[in-house]
């Protein structure tokens, strides 16, 4: 009984010893800021130019809304007093229906432009995913994560600035419309 006794530990030490010369092979892991790889695209930097210039005459107008309200306000601060009831009750009816026009219009223009750039980071993430598996085969990578997941990373481990050079040499800007 002492003898299995014995056996045990110098068992347990063979078999550690054993485990550590079979050991797996190392796991080679790349990290990748994905958003800012997408964002430096030239694609998604044309697309922006594309959807400030859409949008102008939308957010122009908007402004112009917003200052004709403050005009108003101003009518209504300067002639307190001056102003008979009916002038007062006009300009208050218009500065609210310019209050409501210009909501409408900030909540279109909104939700306009998130459709957009929502369809358009969709697409562009999806080719993004692409790239980046396209370049973690090419590098022998067995995993890569997201930066933000990461307390600490090699500064050579990090593929961002990769992705988005094989992303805008994958995607030139010009062949395809931004987002299609």
């Amino acid at each position: 009984m002492s003898f299995r006794m014995g056996l045990r530990p110098l068992l347990v030490c063979f078999a550690l010893l054993c485990a550590g010369r079979l050991a797996p092979a190392q796991i080679k892991v790349g990290v990748i800021n994905l958003q800012k790889a997408v964002f430096d695209t030239a694609e998604i930097k044309k697309a922006d130019q594309e959807m400030q210039m859409r949008y102008k005459p939308r957010q122009d107008r908007l402004q112009q809304t917003q200052e004709q309200i403050q005009r108003i306000a101003q009518q209504l601060q300067a002639g307190a007093g001056k102003l008979t009831p009916q002038q007062e009750a006009e300009l208050q009816a218009q500065g609210q229906r310019l209050q409501k026009e210009g909501q409408r219009l900030q909540d279109d223009l909104q939700a306009d432009v998130t459709a957009d750039r929502n369809e358009i980071l969709s697409k562009s993430s999806q080719k993004m995913s692409e790239v980046v598996k396209k370049i973690a085969e090419e590098k022998g990578l067995d995993l890569v994560v997201e930066t933000s997941a990461t307390i600490f990373v090699k500064p050579t481990l990090d593929l961002t600035a990769d992705a988005t050079a094989a992303y805008d040499k994958t995607y030139p800007v010009g062949t395809t419309p931004a987002g299609k």
